[in-house]
C-alpha cells in the first residue's frame, strides 16, 4: 500500500514515523504536493492508495489510517468546510 503526505501538512513526521515503525512493508513518502492544497493547509491529512484520509489532528490520522489498512476504513467522514 502506498502512504502519501503532502511536504507543506503540518504534523506529518510524527504519522511517517508510527506508520513506519508499525507497517515496515508500507511504502510510506513524502511529496512535494498531494494535491489536496485546501483541506492539506488546514488539516493533517494524507493519501492512502490514491484514497484521501483525515484526521482532526495527527493522532486521530494515524488512527484513520490504521483502519483502511487494516480494512475497515475510517470511522468517519470528516466534513470541513475549506474556504
Amino acid at each position: 500500500m502506498k502512504v502519501r503526505f503532502c511536504k507543506h501538512n503540518k504534523g506529518k513526521s510524527k504519522v511517517m514515523h508510527r506508520l513506519e515503525e508499525a507497517y515496515p512493508e508500507l511504502n510510506v513518502k513524502v511529496k512535494d504536493c498531494i494535491k489536496k492544497c485546501g483541506p492539506c493547509k488546514k488539516i493533517p491529512m494524507a493519501v492512502v492508495d490514491g484514497r484521501s484520509v483525515q484526521g482532526v489532528d495527527g493522532d486521530d490520522l494515524y488512527r484513520n489510517i490504521v483502519l483502511i489498512l487494516e480494512g475497515k476504513g475510517p470511522r468517519e467522514e470528516l466534513s470541513l468546510s475549506v474556504d
